[in-house]
């Protein structure tokens, strides 16, 4: 009986967890970097992974809130669509592409820290909670600064949880508007080819030590959708392009996208 217990125990394991993904490892390997991905099809849930512990290990969410934050904002009436302008107050910031007037999709593509802390105010601390708990998405920390909770580590979040809202935003089965999706969709477009769309977003906790760059998105290719997240501890700035190079070399490895 103890036997069986065990075969069973290790059968229902086998289940749920996937074995290292060679090919994807030699790539962080290659860049001498510690972090994770998990590339997973949304139509098949055929999933492979790199450092499977560490794809369940909740990081600062930073700027890849954005993605969900997009869809609450247009939810809750703070901003009305992609164009609208969010006007910019006169502050200099040291990233330059902020100091100007923004909108939605701009502030989505640059990044912009003050856009949606503006958004942010409009929607109000009460909101939060309530959708990040129905899309499953991290553990938030209360209380909490409406401001900067995506920023200073209140919100936390895995790359597997990662996977699990970008699988909801592609079938759409979370509670907002088709119009929303739609609005989202479009400002997360970061490149398309005749071959293949990528949805993406990138993200920094700079104030964690190690900082953490993430990148999260997904890729329509042939028909099919395959869902992405990495994140990876940074040095400092000169390591944030490893984010997209190694998590499009993965996709590239596995026959996903075509090499270049």
């Amino acid at each position: 009986m103890p036997q069986l217990f065990l075969a069973l125990l290790l059968l229902c394991a086998s289940g749920v967890t996937h074995a290292e993904d060679l090919d994807i490892g030699r790539l962080f390997d290659k860049a001498h970097v510690e972090g994770t991905l998990v590339i997973e099809s949304a139509d098949t849930g055929q999933r492979y992974v790199h450092n499977e512990a560490r794809a369940s290990q909740p990081f600062p969410a930073a700027s890849t809130f954005k993605v969900l934050h997009t869809l609450i904002a247009l939810e809750e009436g703070a901003i009305a669509g992609a164009d609208e302008i969010i006007p910019w107050d006169g502050t200099r910031y040291e990233i330059e592409d902020w100091n100007r007037d923004q909108t939605l999709k701009s502030a989505f593509r640059v990044s912009c820290v003050w856009c949606y802390q503006r958004l942010a105010r409009r929607v109000g601390a009460a909101a939060y909670p309530r959708h990040i708990r129905q899309a499953h998405y991290g553990q938030l920390r209360e209380p909490f600064n409406t401001t900067e909770f995506w920023l200073d580590g209140s919100l936390r979040v895995s790359a597997v949880q990662q996977v699990g809202l970008l699988r909801q935003l592609v079938a759409r089965s979370l509670p907002y508007r088709a119009s929303d999706y739609d609005i989202l969709k479009t400002i997360m477009l970061t490149d398309s080819t005749p071959a293949y769309r990528l949805y993406a977003k990138t993200g920094w906790a700079a104030r964690s030590e190690p900082g953490i760059g993430w990148y999260i998105g997904y890729v329509e290719v042939g028909g099919q959708t395959w869902l992405f997240a990495l994140n990876l501890d940074t040095r400092d700035a000169t390591d944030l392009p490893l984010r997209q190079r190694i998590a499009l070399d993965a996709l590239r490895a596995k026959g996903i996208l075509p090499a270049e």
